[in-house]
């Protein structure tokens, strides 16, 4: 499975609005300079997330966008399946030999589970810990 820059940039609105939640709305102008992303396209993503209610625009010259519900609820889950769709590893899972179609379910199921526990409050809180370094082979 790919996400493509839709659920990518998407994951970056979202994540954005979460880090300002309560201060306002918020113009996509700011978050597209913050990230070095096109304004237009985010403006093409942003309608998905307002028809899903993960997203509420305010009008006028202080306008914006907020989320739409808190972001301890809307999880990655529910942002990638409304700009990418269904989650699934591969297309035409039931015409698999029943090896392959368990391995593609649970792989499918372990993607899900990640997605759908991790919500915005999660990302929009991390912090790099450097602990990819620990890993680090030095020789």
């Amino acid at each position: 499975m790919k996400i493509s820059t839709k659920g990518r940039y998407g994951l970056t609105i979202m994540i954005e609005l979460a880090k300002k939640h309560g201060e306002g709305p918020t113009s996509l102008k700011s978050i597209a300079q913050t990230n070095d992303l096109s304004e237009h396209y985010l403006e093409q993503l942003i309608a998905p997330l307002r028809n899903a209610g993960l997203v509420k625009s305010i009008r006028g010259a202080y306008g914006g966008y907020i989320l739409g519900k808190e972001p301890t609820v809307i999880t990655a889950g529910d942002i990638i399946r409304v700009l990418e769709g269904p989650i699934s590893p591969v297309e035409g899972i039931e015409d698999e030999e029943p090896a392959k179609r368990e391995l593609w379910m649970r792989i499918r199921d372990a993607v899900k589970d990640v997605l759908d526990n991790t919500t915005l409050e999660d990302l929009a809180s991390h912090t790099d810990t450097g602990e990819s370094d620990a890993y680090m082979f030095y020789i």
